[in-house]
């Protein structure tokens, strides 16, 4: 396992505290909350000071006496009741900076299923979709960054309900079809009797067919509703038990879905390893309701069958998860408990969720289940849940008629904005028109990917397409604008390489090396607490150092050779740090702007 620059100072500053006859974990060192004072800092004699009954700055007096021959700090000073400021030599932070490039390793590498996507079949990609396939996709990166075999699963919605009521429609306006004739022996067509496009008009009629309105006062409409509705629950029963003609049909609505959603998440840059659906566990369902059952764990419960999961110290209600239906259908419940089983048995040792955070309460009941029959542990199942993307209204985004906006609508969007931006600022104005369309793509997918990972995973965020696509603050555009700046100097320096180290002696040259060292700390931190938004944090503060040395200092024109060698070598390793993390976002950058 590698050590990041913080964990390497902590165990200098720790082994000062057990001098001291005290824990080194007290030595804990993190960065500076004041930057303009030093660069990093030890609160542990506050907390020492309580377990050996001493005036806590009496022992930071004696743990800073004892770091004065360190060669790693250029100051050890003593502030407040017991604070330790801790400046590192030039050599140590140019010894740090080179390191970084090898980032942080996990102690124990896994193999890991990150469960992230989560399209329905028949249904195109809507903006809801953004997040997950964002954040899962930058998770999954990381993962294995650190040296995880991580692989992403696209888990599609294509075995409830919105199946049946899909087969229903389409047997009400096309009910001529061999699919719905109980008597045909096949074989079934093999070209399909609908596009993609149909099922995207197709379904929002199934699926207002089995609805009434919450203040529908005829009667009439409500038991149409509720009628069509156990129609398409029927449906939906017939279809998981294998009636030939409704899995001929389903399967159809699977073939002319994949190439749309494949199009879509591939502009996303989600690249899926494995394209498993609800269905694919079917047949593993009933075993496993037997298994448990023979573990005492199945309920029967008015018709249906549930485990029950609450327990003895919960603080609010926790429902029983619902097994198989009244009607002998399966639901969420059964599949994501198979797919767990599944995938324990193919030896993932880890199962990640990157879903809607609305949906803790379900994933909950499912890891509880899980746990008691036996098939993984809850602590290696993580339910890694995302706010919404909201509206200016502080509602999720809807489009100006109220309707959910799709992503492909979204796509163009953000591309049109991304093109009037460009325009404006004169970016590319003499480049071939076919070069200006993929660096606007570039941008708009990068404003996009940025303004969504930049916010804490679980948070929500307000849409705002025209700060997304500033050049200027914490913006996608603006990063790749830094990066590919770095890589233009480069290119106009002729540099290949050639320096032993960085010779550290201006301020600027400081902080962009501080800033780059900062790499393996950002990239655990964002592994351990599943955050892209750290690496979206770290990208942004070595842009800035970036541009305030280059600002301060000459680089390729500088007329040292010595110091313009390093100073090339500094931006050398800043362009490809900005690389790898942008790469670990899914951000891909242009060659020029």
């Amino acid at each position: 396992m590698s050590a990041t620059l913080t964990d390497r100072l902590s165990a200098v500053v720790g082994r000062a505290f057990e001098a001291q006859g005290l824990d080194a974990a007290l030595g804990t060192v993190r960065p500076s909350d004041r930057p303009d004072l030093c660069q990093f800092q030890c609160n542990g004699a506050l907390a020492a000071a309580k377990q050996a009954k001493r005036n806590p700055r009496e022992v930071g007096a004696a743990v800073a006496k004892a770091l004065k021959g360190e060669a790693v700090f250029a100051t050890v000073e003593l502030a407040g009741p017991g604070f330790l400021n801790l400046t590192l030599t030039d050599e140590a932070l140019s010894e740090a900076a080179q390191a970084a490039p090898a980032g942080w390793t996990a102690p124990t590498p896994q193999k890991i299923v990150v469960d992230y996507g989560g399209a329905n079949v028949a249904k195109p990609l809507h903006v809801g979709h953004l997040r997950s396939a964002l954040i899962g996709e930058a998770i999954k990166r990381t993962l294995r960054a650190v040296g995880h075999e991580a692989v992403g699963d696209i888990h599609l919605g294509d075995w409830g309900l919105q199946m049946g009521q899909l087969i229903v429609q389409m047997a009400e306006e096309r009910p001529d079809l061999p699919y719905f004739d109980e008597g045909f022996e096949g074989p079934y067509p093999e070209e399909s009797p609908v596009t993609v496009d149909d099922l995207a008009a197709l379904y929002p009629r199934a699926s207002a067919a089995c609805k009434a309105k919450k203040d529908e006062l005829d009667t009439a409409v409500r038991e149409a509703a509720a009628s069509r509705l156990a129609k398409a629950q029927g449906a939906t029963a017939a279809l998981q038990a294998g009636r030939p003609g409704y899995r001929a049909l389903w399967q159809h609505f699977i073939d002319v879905s994949l190439p749309a959603l494949e199009a879509d998440y591939g502009r996303l840059g989600a690249q899926f390893e494995l394209w498993r659906g609800e269905a694919s566990v079917n047949d593993r369902i009933a075993p496993l309701v037997a298994r448990l059952e023979g573990q005492g764990l199945l309920e029967e419960s008015d018709g249906a069958k549930v485990v029950r999961v609450a327990r003895a110290d919960d603080k609010k209600e926790m429902p029983p998860l619902l097994m198989i239906k009244s009607n002998g259908s399966v639901g969420y419940g059964s599949t994501d408990l198979a797919t767990i089983d599944e995938r324990a048995e193919e030896g993932f040792e880890r199962c990640l969720y990157v879903v809607d955070k609305r949906q803790g309460e379900h994933f909950e009941q499912v890891f509880r289940a899980a746990d008691a029959a036996g098939i993984m542990a809850e602590d290696r199942l993580e339910f890694c849940g995302f706010g919404t993307m909201n509206g200016k209204d502080g509602k999720p985004f809807k489009t100006r008629a109220g309707g959910v906006l799709r992503l492909s609508d979204l796509f163009e969007m953000v591309l049109g904005k991304a093109r009037d931006r460009l325009s404006e600022g004169g970016v590319g104005a003499d480049y071939p028109e076919e070069e200006r369309q993929a660096i606007a793509e570039a941008v708009g997918m990068a404003a996009l990917k940025f303004a969504d990972l930049s916010n804490p995973r679980t948070t929500d965020y307000v849409f705002d397409l025209d700060r997304f696509v500033a050049f200027e603050g914490k913006t996608g555009p603006y990063l790749l604008y830094a990066a590919v700046r770095i890589d233009s100097v480069l290119q106009k320096a002729a540099y290949e390489g050639g320096a032993d180290g960085f010779r550290i002696g201006h301020e600027a040259e400081r902080d962009l090396a501080l800033a780059l060292a900062a790499y393996p700390d950002a990239l655990r931190a964002s592994h351990d607490r599943r955050m892209p938004h750290v690496l979206c944090d770290h990208a942004y503060a070595v842009a800035q150092a970036f541009s305030r040395f280059y600002a301060a200092c000459r680089i390729g024109d500088e007329a040292d050779r010595d110091v313009r060698t390093s100073r090339l070598a500094l931006a050398k390793a800043t362009s490809e740090q900005l690389h790898t993390v942008l790469d670990l976002l899914g951000i891909a950058l242009p060659p020029r702007m």
